[in-house]
């Protein structure tokens, strides 16, 4: 007979596969994009964040300035960044997904403690560099923000490492325009820089601290390991790399109702490849020390290791 974990754990795999078989149908892949989207911005509107009149600043601001100084027109962009992703057709490759990056953020993560609100985001990423910070040994002088979106990860670590010097990387010339402005706005001195977080182009073994943050749920594990092998080749022997993305062990993804799955699956193409993968190991075998890991909400962690 089996026992109630073995049955447990058949009925989550059988719910994955019937889910994974709805959204190979594309009609029904392209109704739930929608209806995921939909919950979102109700969600954002709910905790008292302006998605809108966020999204219509942004577009009455001229960005385009910012694009033409960041972006990089040789960019090879890799296969797997150029599928629709996060409900956008383009994926983040618009300036749809840009204006709409940093209200998506405060709705996603406005419930992940009582009363968070549109501070949800803000006491998550403060959390991450809470969890780390007593775990880095030494002031990091020179820091990279891998997959840094709009900035809102990297503005965080700025805040609590003022004298570093830091580089934030990413793929999409939209977001890091974005991040650029909000740097501008800040008198920011992040230096924003659009490549692949797997083939940065950085020089090797010149940082103190890479930080992955809420990344690799959106890598294929190919991407993903190859991510750390250049976290690795970036860092001088003892620096740190420091992670935080969802944790596939909590009960609040165990537990989600199939529905809620089928939404979140719509628009995150990558999340059994990421739920699947041995991070710890993967980090270790990249040439880090094992991670010490810790819990920053009851959805995420953070993983710490230095590089040997």
């Amino acid at each position: 007979m089996a026992s109630n974990g073995s049955s447990a754990g058949m009925s989550s795999r059988l719910a994955v596969t019937a889910i994974n078989g709805l959204l190979a149908v594309k009609p029904l892949a392209a109704v739930a994009k929608r209806q995921a989207r939909q919950k979102i911005v109700k969600r954002a509107e709910a905790n008292g964040i302006p998605w809108r009149e966020n999204v219509r600043q942004l577009q009455q601001q001229n960005l385009q300035a910012d694009y033409d100084a960041i972006a990089n027109p040789n960019l090879e962009y890799p296969e797997y960044y150029c599928r629709p992703f996060h409900a956008y057709a383009e994926g983040n490759l618009n300036w749809q997904a840009a204006w709409e990056a940093e209200s998506a953020a405060m709705a996603v993560h406005a419930i992940l403690c009582e009363e968070t609100g549109d501070r949800g985001d803000f006491k998550l990423r403060r959390g991450y560099t809470k969890a780390f910070r007593d775990r880095v040994e030494i002031a990091p002088q020179r820091i990279v923000d891998l997959g840094c979106s709009v900035g809102l990860s990297t503005f965080e670590l700025e805040e609590i490492y003022p004298e570093a010097e830091i580089t934030g990387v990413d793929l999409s010339p939209y977001f890091l325009s974005v991040a650029h402005r909000r740097g501008q706005e800040r008198r920011s001195s992040i230096q924003w820089r659009h490549s692949a977080a797997e083939t940065t182009g950085l020089p090797a073994g010149k940082w103190d601290l890479v930080s992955i943050c809420l990344v690799f749920h959106e890598l294929p594990q190919q991407a993903a390991l190859a991510v750390l092998k250049e976290a690795r080749r970036l860092l001088k022997p003892g620096g740190y790399l420091t992670f935080m993305d969802m944790n596939p062990q909590s009960e609040a993804y165990k537990t989600m109702p199939p529905y809620v799955l089928t939404l979140l699956k719509s628009t995150e193409p990558y999340l059994d490849e990421y739920f699947s993968l041995d991070l710890e190991g993967a980090i270790a075998s990249a040439g880090f020390t094992p991670p010490t890991v810790r819990f920053n909400s009851p959805r995420h962690r953070t993983l710490i290791a230095r590089a040997l």
